[in-house]
């Protein structure tokens, strides 16, 4: 752990309101508690609470995960384990393979870190036939998105022949696991034992004429409109050009998405910043701002 994210740590204990807070975190282990119900305990004012829960989050004391509509915090275990071992070593000459107790008691809260680890955002990509743009980006999402993310894409009126030959080929040259890719319809993700999706992601103008399934209150939608390859008259030269072009929009739209503060974003703002991706300017001036 560096000097600079211990020296974090405890700037942002320096406070006796963050200090109550973490132990109300701490008292409530490891489900956590909503943020509602943090003020309800500490009997402090919501604009308040928000203020000290950002601090320890920036600081990562805590962590935070999105339930429906609630955001719930619980102690980050593993980040206060370090501070803690800091302390051990600085002040008594800690020695982890010499003092036993200590070392089980730091790596007990290192487990409990574990247990507590916020679930994955699910994100549902749709186009009309799930061949081609939707299968970029769930291939995309998987592979980029880290423990953070689970992919999965779905069409309208899926291609019975499957993905695009062409795609597969060009997601497979570009390292990407293509085995569990597959064509399928919408309606596998509103049964009983489909996943609860987070995020449902439109690349096509799929809702004209259609409706959509009713995939949750809860879900953010957002639409990235992509010409469709399968459509594409041109040569063959000229349509792997096309997917090589749709490949890297898509790319570069959720290599920007998994970088948002999607836990501490509402929806309506989460839905705004979905949108803007659409907007290929929005694309051009973020690459700019990374140069």
């Amino acid at each position: 752990m560096e000097n600079d994210s211990i020296a974090s740590g405890f700037t942002a204990l320096g406070q006796t309101t963050r200090l109550d807070l973490l132990q109300t975190l701490l008292a409530a282990g490891a489900t956590g508690l909503a943020a509602g119900e943090i003020a309800d305990q500490l009997g402090i004012a919501p604009s308040t609470l928000s203020f000290h829960l950002r601090a320890l989050e920036q600081a990562e004391l805590i962590v935070v995960q999105r339930h429906g509509r609630s955001l719930v915090y619980a102690a980050h275990m593993a980040r206060l384990r370090d501070l803690l071992a800091f302390l051990a070593k600085a002040c008594c000459g800690f020695d982890q393979g010499r003092n036993l107790e200590l070392s089980r008691f730091l790596d007990s809260l290192t487990s409990e870190a574990t247990a507590m680890q916020p679930d994955p955002f699910n994100v549902l990509f749709l186009c009309t036939r799930n061949s081609a743009r939707s299968i970029m980006a769930e291939a995309i999402l998987q592979k980029i998105g880290g423990s953070r993310f689970r992919a999965y894409s779905a069409g309208s009126e899926p291609a019975t022949e499957g993905p695009m030959p062409e795609v597969l080929a060009q997601l497979k040259a570009l390292g990407h696991d293509v085995s569990g890719l597959r064509s399928k319809s919408w309606d596998e993700f509103v049964k009983p034992d489909a996943p609860q999706i987070d995020f449902v992601i439109a690349l096509c103008d799929i809702v004209a004429g259609q409706v959509c399934p009713d995939f949750g209150v809860s879900v953010v939608t957002g639409a990235w409109p992509l010409p469709d390859p399968s459509k594409f008259t041109g040569s063959a030269i000229e349509r792997t050009t096309l997917i090589n072009e749709i490949y890297a929009g898509l790319r570069r739209r959720l290599e920007i998405f998994i970088n948002l503060p999607l836990n501490s974003l509402n929806r309506m703002s989460l839905k705004s910043r979905l949108d803007d991706l659409a907007d290929p300017h929005v694309l051009s001036q973020s690459a700019a701002g990374t140069r």
